[in-house]
């Protein structure tokens, strides 16, 4: 008999995806101008589902995602109103800057962050798992690449009991 997303989501990542998604804010880290990067797509899937969020990028002051400039935060740290342990982080970064941007989410306080594929190595995956309360990424979700907000995020939602509408 075939298995449905549901079942194939364990209950340590149930329990990770309504710690992620009870968070009041969210930010996304990598966030883009760029319509073909995914850190353009992902802060968009938070925007369109009516999310707050915040987008992180030290290289530019602005992204503009959806036909809107938002005003871009340089790392975690710089996460202050609200404080930082009020958001979850989606992560779209190479592994490499992954590493340092988790060690600087940590001394943050945020509880939560979802690392996107292609955005750690088995190192990053295992420090993210043992730094935060919940932490989203891997083999799994409903996509072939692994947890992916933009397949996976809608049944996070609904998992976390989290109202939303879509723009």
């Amino acid at each position: 008999m075939p298995t449905t997303r549901a079942q194939n989501r364990s209950a340590e990542m149930e329990a990770a995806l309504k710690v992620f998604f009870s968070s009041p804010r969210f930010a996304v880290a990598g966030a883009s101008s760029d319509p073909s990067k995914y850190g353009h797509k992902i802060f968009a899937w938070y925007l369109q589902h009516s999310l707050p969020a915040t987008p992180l990028n030290p290289r530019c002051p602005t992204v503009t995602i959806l036909n809107r400039s938002h005003t871009t935060v340089p790392s975690p740290t710089a996460l202050q109103e609200p404080p930082a342990s009020s958001y979850s982080l989606s992560v779209i970064t190479p592994p490499a800057v992954t590493k340092q941007l988790l060690r600087e989410a940590k001394e943050a306080g945020i509880p939560a962050v979802w690392l996107q594929p292609g955005s750690f190595d088995r190192e990053v995956l295992e420090y993210a798992r043992a730094n935060f309360r919940a932490a989203i990424g891997g083999v799994g979700g409903g996509g072939g690449e692994g947890w992916c907000v933009l397949v996976d995020g809608e049944e996070g939602l609904r998992v976390a009991g989290r109202e939303w509408s879509r723009l």
